[in-house]
């Protein structure tokens, strides 16, 4: 559902007409001052003209700051904010370019406006905390760790700001799309990582359900085309159906005298890609693509419509959700029901009040004329929309570093929530698929660096254990020691929530400094060599992620303020040297897809010079996307792809040279599997196999074949399988999971030539 920028009114000469633009402004404001807006416009079309002196990298052709602040300026209108927040938006692009000087705005407009302006200006500390630079990488400098403070505290005193810079963003990916792909990566992914759970937690729907589709567009656009493609082939057909069962749902509210309001409701298409990779369901089992939205008077009313639906057709067990008598955590409220309805097709009905449905549309900005004004409900739901702000600040200045920021920012988005009880009967709220040992961490932080064992309902369960809503938690505890760094592997499932890592980072980097290096440097090569990974430059990844030496980086990693996974990530981008302009996607962006053919398709192999040829992996040494390949042309089979350090490789190199070509992974389709060869050696014991198989199955890997020698006299075993995987990061992972079962001494991925 991807919203089409609406053109603003032109005169005669082709400029903007303001009086015309101000009509539509005034549908959705109350504008007090008229003369203020229009000054405000005059304004910012003259800083327009004037020459910027320094270049902004968002700036898009058809674009300019004028034209910004007025959609920027219409995008708060919608959300009903005042006039001194529409002002600041109009003016607020001129600013950042330096065109215009903010004490200017402050002498013209009054101090109100500057503090807005400049709140928005400190919110771009989190755009540098997605992009760092060597100059001022997170956590390295105190100015930055100012500048997010600055920003959480500003957010919080006055929460138009997050709504200013939320409208300014939006302009933005609506605005990049004649971009080149680098520009419409990295502002989707800011989007997608920041402004679309801020615009969640803020209630915004329909804010947020644009930027998760304009992002989505742009990070995985081929998810994108192909549910965009199964809505446009039925929209015509659902349409019919959808005005149908309206005529239908008024005819019989209309009997029992209330007057309901009814629409169709489109399903915006990241949530239906969400919802087949959460649920694993194909695209005709998801419920709600047909979907009616009926608006009642009074809350009694949502309960007399929910019964007149379920009379008309059957409901579907286990898709009613009453988030009127339970409301979301960020206080959505609303009654959910999916029904078998006409031609035996499902339908997904919603039924809410007008002033359910504003909170719904515009969240925080529903309530903003009752704070500090109103005592009634809807203040309460204002401040706890508000509330999050503050745990957020609460957490960043305890932990005293900002390198968590974004996990605390979009962390928990789904609306999910688990409620545990502690021994004496307190409740703790945590979010789904929270562990033993993330409650330890919420009931208190020493509780959480000493926690030993955990025991649910009288049990004695793993720390890694997933616990569920009216389970009674015991934390068993040492009285002396610390977390283990195994802790804060996520591949290893013992913490979900960004507060509980951040507070076991803390801890490590309190530690000495010169046992942080020694613990990092082990955990780094480890990983390199347990991947097979060559020609890694430590150096260089150390700089690329601000750091002057490699045993700064290896304290890093120690200390716990620098995970693997950017380690891993870094040395993967140097090794492919071709591919440093073509950024990867987060894992948790990416679908995860059934195995395919071993042979590369169309896209996934780059050859230089040459354009698309037949390529084949080779079978002595199976390299997979992150590895440094080359290329042999063969004779009849296309293009023979091996590792630079295959044996084989290196014998062609040296005989055949004038055959060998430059190739390099592409990124075009991230879900192709290449085959993968690990070895495992444990003591042997019954269903050692089974269990390893039981892992893989569960992470969806396609097995190959696997071969088992045992030696009954030293009763060891060794495991050799060959499996399908897509990336470096999800071979670790499977290896990590491998590793963690009993009797499993080591894990690793076997080099060319070795067993």
């Amino acid at each position: 559902m991807v919203k089409v920028r609406q053109d603003h009114p032109l005169d005669e000469s082709g400029s903007v007409d303001l009086t015309a633009w101000l009509e539509r402004i005034r549908t959705d404001v109350n504008v007090t001052d008229e003369a203020l807006l229009v000054r405000a416009c005059e304004l910012s079309h003259w800083a327009h003209e004037q020459e910027s002196p320094q270049e902004d990298i968002w700036q898009e052709e058809g674009t300019n700051s004028f034209v910004t602040g007025l959609e920027m300026a219409g995008i708060l209108a919608e959300l009903r904010l005042d006039q001194d927040a529409l002002v600041a938006s109009i003016l607020y692009r001129a600013v950042r370019e330096k065109r215009l000087p903010l004490e200017r705005v402050r002498d013209e407009f009054g101090a109100p406006v500057a503090k807005l302006i400049d709140g928005v200006l400190q919110m771009a500390a989190i755009g540098t905390l997605l992009h760092p630079t060597p100059d001022s990488v997170l956590g390295q400098s105190e100015g930055q760790l100012d500048n997010v403070r600055k920003m959480l505290v500003t957010m919080i005193e006055d929460v138009r700001v997050a709504l200013i810079k939320i409208s300014e963003r939006t302009c933005a990916i609506r605005a990049v799309k004649n971009g080149n792909r680098k520009k419409r990566y990295r502002v989707a992914r800011e989007v997608f990582d920041v402004y679309a759970p801020l615009a969640h937690r803020l209630g915004i729907g329909h804010i947020k359900w644009e930027l998760e589709d304009l992002s989505f567009r742009y990070l995985q656009p081929n998810a994108y085309k192909q549910i965009a493609s199964l809505l446009a082939e039925k929209r015509l057909d659902r349409q019919q159906y959808i005005d149908d069962v309206l005529y239908r749902l008024k005819t019989e509210m209309a009997n029992i005298g209330i007057d309901a309001e009814l629409m169709g409701r489109a399903k915006h298409i990241y949530s239906i890609w969400r919802k087949m990779k959460r649920k694993n369901i194909d695209f005709h089992q998801v419920y709600d693509v047909r979907a009616v939205r009926m608006l009642v008077p009074e809350v009694r009313d949502c309960y007399a419509a929910l019964g007149i639906v379920h009379g008309l057709w059957k409901n579907i067990p286990h898709e009613f959700d009453d988030y009127i008598a339970s409301p979301k955590k960020n206080g959505y409220r609303s009654l959910h029901t999916a029904v078998i309805g006409p031609e035996g097709k499902v339908l997904e009905i919603q039924i809410r009040t007008h002033d359910m449905h504003d909170d719904a549309e515009l969240g925080v900005c529903a309530h903003w004329l009752y704070k500090g004004t109103d005592t009634s409900s809807k203040s309460d739901s204002y401040e706890g929309k508000i509330a999050w702000l503050r745990q957020v600040l609460e957490w960043q200045d305890d932990v005293g570093n900002a390198s968590d920021l974004i996990d605390q920012l979009r962390g928990n988005i789904e609306d999910d929530r688990i409620y545990a009880f502690t021994p004496d009967g307190h409740v703790v709220d945590m979010g789904a698929g929270s562990t033993p040992l993330d409650f330890a961490y919420r009931v208190h932080t020493e509780v959480g660096h000493r926690c030993r064992g955990a025991k649910v309902n009288g049990k004695i369960v793993p720390l890694t254990a997933k616990l569920k809503t009216g389970d009674q938690v015991v934390i068993m505890t040492a009285k002396q020691g610390g977390p283990s760094r195994d802790w804060m592997n996520p591949n290893l499932g013992y913490i979900t929530s960004s507060r509980a890592r951040a507070k076991i980072r803390h801890w490590f980097k309190d530690q000495n400094r010169d046992q942080n290096v020694h613990d990092g440097r082990q955990i780094i090569e480890r990983e390199i060599k347990r991947l097979a990974l060559s020609d890694v430059d430590l150096k260089g990844v150390a700089h690329g992620q601000g750091y002057a030496e490699v045993d700064d980086l290896y304290a890093a990693v120690g200390a716990g303020d620098l995970r693997l996974s950017q380690i891993l990530g870094a040395a993967q981008r140097q090794i492919e040297a071709k591919r440093e302009d073509d950024e990867q996607l987060d894992l948790d962006l990416l679908p995860r897809s059934e195995p395919t053919s071993a042979s590369p398709r169309s896209g996934d192999l780059s050859i230089l010079g040459v354009g698309n040829l037949l390529t084949v992996v080779a079978n002595c040494c199976k390299p997979v996307p992150g590895d440094a390949i080359v290329g042999y042309i063969t004779q009849g089979r296309g293009v023979s792809i091996h590792r630079q350090d295959c044996i084989n490789a290196l014998q062609l190199e040296s005989s055949d040279h004038e055959r060998m070509i430059e190739v390099s992974w592409g990124n075009e389709d991230a879900n192709q599997a290449y085959p993968v060869d690990i070895r495992i050696d444990a003591l042997d014991r019954h269903g050692l196999l089974r269990d390893i198989m039981v892992v893989l199955s569960n992470e969806r890997i396609s097995v190959i074949s696997v071969n088992t020698r045992t030696d009954k006299k030293e009763g060891t075993a060794r495991v050799l399988i060959t499996f399908e995987i897509n990336r470096l990061e999800d071979l670790g992972r499977v290896m990590d999971k491998i590793g963690q079962l009993p009797n499993i001494s080591d894990v690793h991925r076997m080099l060319p030539g070795t067993e």
